[in-house]
């Protein structure tokens, strides 16, 4: 397959930037040496697909606030640990002194509360894969009656970042568009990449003969000066999963969410909505994230984000950030940029 994808590469008048907004893609690319063995026309660039690496600073200040507070105990991923923040990260809060635990599954926290009168806070990260879940656990708290469990959103809706990206100046020929989300979401979401912007996306699942299949299908597009949105995912259907589609609307609604990068994206966030406002975390606690300023202005993690970079062209990487001790988000979870690049290609 990469023998056909290359023989249609060369066909090609320039070379061509494709990005994948999903960081699944971006690490099993980095993992499976991808880059390596495609034709120099093959540009691939990591996009906003990873939920650590958009987190804004702001969220993960009050994230530690929250974790420092006596009698509660914060639920969230691994990755979100080691986000770092001004005031340092949820890891080090932890190694301070703080209940800060991690989970598997958003039910873990929920089924914590019942064994516990400590406050449970669950930091919710990540996009339609995880919001479900996430809805699921705030129902069960609303049925079971619960006082003590609240959820702190920094959830997030892929499609706003990538109108945000194409809204703006960018050489981005393609998208190599994200299996998980797909699921949930279906096909028909995007088409507004094709229509609006011209531009093709396939959606494709994340072994490496997967991803390869959907870039030769982005590559035959734009040989023949077309723009339409496929599916070389057999697990999607066009209209998504209901189910979970229907779970997300009854429980959040979007809003305008701030991105690590970008800033402000209108609706790119989700909110809960008011009928279980009394496990909102933001209201139960006042919380009022500060947004702006710079961890560490040598770091370029913003850049990579929206794809106008590599990570290798910001000066910290491998040398002061590395997965070990990450000065940006991009270097601390799998999915990221700098990390995958970092463990699979430097």
């Amino acid at each position: 397959m990469i023998k056909k994808l290359n023989d249609l590469a060369k066909r090609l008048s320039r070379k061509v930037n494709i990005m994948e907004v999903c960081g699944t893609h971006t690490n099993s690319i980095a993992k499976n040496g991808l880059k390596s063995l495609l034709n120099e026309n093959i540009n691939l660039i990591s996009g906003p697909g990873c939920p650590v690496c958009v987190s804004a600073d702001g969220d993960i200040e009050a994230a530690i606030d929250l974790a420092l507070k006596k009698d509660n105990i914060i639920f969230t991923f691994a990755d979100m640990l080691r986000v770092p923040g001004r005031n340092g990260s949820l890891q080090e809060a932890k190694a301070s002194g703080a209940d800060v635990r991690v989970i598997y599954s958003p039910l873990d926290a929920f089924l914590e509360t019942g064994k516990t009168n400590k406050t449970v806070i669950l930091l919710a990260s990540g996009f339609e894969t995880t919001a479900p879940l996430i809805a699921v656990c705030l129902k069960k708290a609303k049925e079971a009656g619960f006082k003590n469990f609240f959820v702190f959103p920094v959830l997030k809706l892929i499609n706003p970042a990538i109108t945000a990206l194409l809204s703006e100046e960018n050489k981005i020929d393609g998208f190599l568009l994200p299996g998980h989300v797909s699921l949930v979401i279906g096909k028909k979401p995007y088409s507004f990449i094709s229509k609006k912007f011209n531009k093709p996306g396939v959606i494709g699942g994340f072994e490496a003969e997967e991803i390869v299949a959907a870039l030769i299908e982005i590559v035959k597009q734009l040989l023949e000066g077309k723009a339409q949105i496929q599916n070389a995912y057999p697990a999607i259907k066009e209209e998504g999963n209901q189910t979970a589609l229907k779970m997300i609307e009854d429980v959040f609604e979007p809003y305008d969410a701030v991105w690590r990068g970008f800033g402000v994206i209108p609706s790119s966030g989700l909110k809960i909505k008011k009928e279980f406002r009394e496990f909102d975390a933001l209201i139960k606690f006042n919380i009022k994230p500060c947004y702006g300023g710079s961890l560490n202005k040598a770091c370029k993690c913003a850049e990579v984000l929206k794809g106008k970079i590599s990570p290798v062209k910001c000066p910290l990487f491998g040398k002061k950030c590395a997965p070990g001790k990450p000065l940006g988000p991009c270097m601390v979870s799998s999915e990221g940029a700098c990390n995958a690049l970092y463990n699979y290609e430097k």
